[in-house]
Order: structure tokens, then sequence, then C-alpha cells
């Protein structure tokens, strides 16, 4: 792309400035994206506050009409979309196919069916006549997502926001600039109507000034703790609802009874999926004592055989991290990790990936909860192995924690492994694999967020009720 764009009420702009969009592989120009202005966000307000009305009035079944056929113009894309995220920001390319290819489809059809069938209103007895409670759109949401799946995160807010009857403000990272506008070619291809759905790219100024405009009425943010913090208050000072899906620190508690060979083909994706950026990672293991030189032995080796390179080869298991920047902070987490622990995998940049930001899977041992390679989410192919003693301690590890995000337990008893995941304070966890469901909301607790996203909760998250009180029968 020669010049950066941004879309506003159903038309593509040039954007007034721009930021270089860089491969993760090679470290060259891939193109521009824009480097949205406070002027830019004010108009793709505007915009969607113009839109409000029509969109919000038109019925639920024509609403899902257009959404599918929204998905039906994403998935045609799906192939060039997910190739383009890889390059982007270095996601291995088998993964990407269903992240970014597949997966925001599947999102929109899942929400045009469940407004399809759904009823926005329902009628209650009361004491004295009946009460109509109305499920009704919380208005234009600004929803700001970051570089790591940036197709999938960005539809889990798209594809819900829309079926409400929401319009939306799509601000997304700077480093996917590019995929971000698939949205906006697959939205006019379908025929949303125009200020439905606007769609730009910029940094940290962009994203605070959206934030705070007196023209959203709801903010929905993934990205880190840090940032979630911010927007959190200023969300609780306009008295402005907010989701917010933030960092983690996941354990993955491995009992002592656990099927080692089936737990570390597990921890393959739980672990170690799109090169340690993501936020559920189960990026703690936590291994009984009686086995514990087995199971570093055991994760020392998955992470030791782990493909590194080229994110568009099939056979890739890690690709580069998304910038240098990020490359950077990860190896500074390492030299941490080398004066709290044992480094027995990875460790540096891998010898044979001069070019590009790589960081070969790295995996410390003998390491004390407390250290913080354990405790501060480092967000790359970065595991600590720590002991355990008993079932009750792995509790007690897994919850010492300021995050809860996700986590896994595996064991060959299921009904064990599952007394201790409900023991485990967080949004999800997984038993003996951790894969979101479409069906199931998805979020966290303490310092890992606010409210939920997927299944009808994640619909509901962009919903007001309304109580209209009638004497006489219904």
């Amino acid at each position: 792309m020669s010049t950066a764009s941004i879309f506003i009420d159903g038309e593509f702009r040039s954007a007034s400035k721009s930021t270089p969009v860089i491969e993760a592989a090679t470290e060259q120009q891939l193109g521009l994206g824009s480097a949205a202005t406070e002027s830019e966000v004010d108009a793709a307000v505007a915009a969607a506050r113009s839109a409000l009305i029509g969109w919000q009035r038109t019925p639920a079944t024509e609403r899902a009409a257009i959404l599918r056929r929204f998905a039906d113009a994403l998935q045609q894309r799906g192939p060039d979309t997910h190739t383009l995220c890889s390059r982007e920001n270095g996601m291995p390319i088998r993964l990407s196919k269903g992240a970014n290819g597949l997966y925001p489809a599947l999102l929109l059809r899942y929400y045009a069916d469940l407004v399809d069938r759904g009823a926005d209103e329902e009628t209650r007895p009361a004491a004295i006549g009946h009460t109509i409670v109305r499920r009704e759109p919380v208005g234009v949401v600004a929803a700001i997502t970051p570089w790591n799946y940036p197709q999938a995160l960005a539809a889990m807010k798209i594809a819900p926001a829309l079926a409400a009857g929401c319009t939306m403000v799509l601000k997304a990272a700077p480093e996917t600039a590019l995929d971000a506008l698939v949205f906006a070619e697959a939205a006019r291809a379908a025929g949303l109507p125009a200020g439905v759905l606007n769609v730009l790219a910029g940094g940290p100024q962009a994203g605070a000034h959206l934030v705070s405009h007196p023209g959203v009425d709801k903010v929905a943010f993934t990205g880190s703790t840090a940032a979630g913090r911010a927007i959190a208050e200023t969300c609780g000072r306009l008295l402005r609802p907010v989701t917010l899906e933030l960092g983690g620190k996941s354990a993955a508690i491995i009992l002592d009874d656990a099927n080692l060979e089936a737990t570390v083909k597990g921890l393959r994706s739980a672990s170690f999926v799109n090169n340690g950026q993501t936020c559920h990672l189960s990026s703690r293991i936590l291994a009984p004592r009686s086995r514990y030189d087995e199971v570093v032995d055991a994760v020392a080796a998955l992470a030791d055989g782990l493909v590194v390179g080229d994110p568009l080869q099939k056979s890739t298991d890690i690709g580069p991290l998304v910038s240098k920047r990020q490359q950077q902070r990860v190896l500074e987490y390492i030299e941490v990790g080398r004066s709290e622990a044992k480094l027995v995998a990875g460790g540096a940049v891998p010898a044979d990936q001069p070019q590009g930001w790589f960081v070969a899977p790295t995996v410390f041992a003998d390491v004390d909860n407390s250290a913080r390679i354990a405790q501060e989410e480092i967000f790359g192919p970065v595991l600590t192995v720590i002991p355990y003693g008993s079932d009750q301690e792995a509790i007690d590890i897994a919850n010492d924690s300021e995050f809860g995000l996700g986590g896994t337990v595996w064991s060959q008893d299921v009904e064990r492994a599952t007394e201790i995941a409900r023991a485990v304070h967080t949004g999800t966890i997984g038993v003996n694999e951790y894969q979101l469901d479409v069906n199931a909301p998805f979020g966290g607790v303490k310092a890992s967020g606010l409210g939920r996203e997927l299944g009808p909760e994640g619909l509901a998250a962009y919903q007001v009720l309304k109580s209209i009180y009638r004497v006489g029968p219904a």
C-alpha cells in the first residue's frame, strides 16, 4: 500500500498521517498504515453516531442477513487476510488460517443466528399488572484491539455489537493496520449501511481520545493491563460501560498421574501458541515434586523440538515476535530469568535466524513463584517450571498471581482435574486442553479484566435493559 487509508461513513479516505507497517520475519516495510488524528477520530465517531438510529431500528432479521453477507465477504478474503496477518505479526500460518481467516466469519454467523432467533422483549408478571423487559443496543461502541490476533479479537467485538444494533469505531493497532481494512472492504461489499462500522489505526493518543469521546457510549478493549487500568479510570469517571480483556500469567497444573506424553503434546498449543504472544497462555508450568525432573526434561525437549522460522511455512511452530521492541522486551526478561532460575532451553535469538524478530522457545527450571519471570507477563515464548507438593499447594500457587485469565489442569482422572479447575481463581480454564468456545463466555478476573466476550454473554455486553411497567393484562 503506497498510501495509508481509513474507513469512515462507508468510504475510504486517505489518512492525514501514516506509519510504516513492518513485516516481522524480514524487517521490510509491507505498507503504510494510518496514524489516526483526533479530528479523524471525531469524524469516525460522528459517522457512527449518525448511523445509530437507523441501524438500531433495523429489524433483527435484516441485521442478521447483512451480517451473514459480511461473513461471506470476509471468508472470501480469508486466504489473503490470514497471510497478511502472518506477515504483519509473525503468527505461524497454520494458526493464522483459522484465527484470522475463518474465525471472524464464524463469529458473525453465530451472532446473526443468535439475534435472528432471539427476542428483544419479554413480559414478566408483576404485583400490579406486568412489566415489559426490553434489550436495547448500548449505542456507539469504541473498539480498541491489539496486534496479536488482529482479525479474531476485532471480530469478537464487531460481531456482537453490530448484531445488537450498535454502531462502532474500530481502532486497530499500528502494527496490524493493514489487515484491519479488510473489515472495511468486506462491510462495504456486504452492504453494511454507511457509518455502522468505521475503521482506523493509530497509537495511544488516538485511543485515549476515542475512549474519552463524548459521542461514545461503550468501550471494548483488549490489550495490556496497564492500558486497561487507564481506560477503566476514564470510563469510571464518565460512568461509561467498558469491557476489558487484559493480560495473564496462567498456570498449567500437571498432576502426578498425568500422561506426560499427552500433556506435552497439549502444552505445545496451550503454552507456546502464537510465539507466546497470547494473553491466556499457560506460561507457568506447575509440576509435582515427585515427577519434577521428568516434567522439566519433557518441557525442555518440547521447546527444543519446535520449528522456529518463516511464519508463512506450514512446518513452522514458532515465528518471529511482532516488533524489535517486543523482541528486546522478551530478551530482557530472559536475562532477568538467568539470575532467578536455571535456564534449560533456549534463551537467545536463534543463530540461524539473523533477520526478523525471533526468540528461541525458552524454559526455566527451579523457579520460585515469587520470581519476576513467574509473576510478570512476558508475552513471548518463555515458560517457567515451578515445583509443588500437594494438590492444594498447586492451587495456591496457581492463585498466587495478580492475573486470572486462563489456565489448564492435566490428569488421567478428569473428575479430579475438574475439581482442581473449580478451585483456581480464573475466568477460564481447560482440562487436558485449552480451547475457546464461541458459545461460552471468555474473560478474566483480577488484573485480567472486566466483563466477558463470546457466547450469549458477549451479546448482552452490548445491550442495556429497559423495564416498561404496565397496569392491566399482558
